[in-house]
């Protein structure tokens, strides 16, 4: 089993969410987090000050999935999160070793 972890834009949520629908992924957490890669933040101007943005708000979204589906689940979430601009994300994968859904004691593949 693998973690798929995204960083995407906020407003492409939805759209990530409907493509791991078509693939019938039943699960995912979706976490408000902040943060900034090569674009270092950006400044704005407010009331006639200048001050910079350091971290842009994004959206970690994770997902368990097994082993054979990681790469149709990546390619699904880098193509509906893609703007094709500067600060479309990242994807992580990660291995798991075990998960247990806690209500029914069931472990392995069959607790995603």
């Amino acid at each position: 089993m693998k973690k798929v972890e995204a960083i995407v834009k906020p407003f492409k949520l939805d759209d990530v969410k409907d493509a791991l629908g078509e693939l019938e992924i039943s699960g995912m957490t979706v976490s408000e987090v902040k943060g900034y890669g090569r674009q270092q933040g950006h400044s704005e101007l407010y009331r006639g000050a200048e001050y910079v943005v350091d971290f842009l708000p994004k959206i970690k979204i994770e997902v368990i999935v097994k082993d054979d589906e990681v790469k149709a689940v990546t390619e699904a979430i880098a193509k509906a999160a893609r703007t094709g601009k500067i600060g479309d994300g990242k994807i992580f994968v990660s291995p798991i070793e075990e998960v247990i859904r806690i209500r029914t004691e069931e472990s392995g593949e069959e607790a995603v």
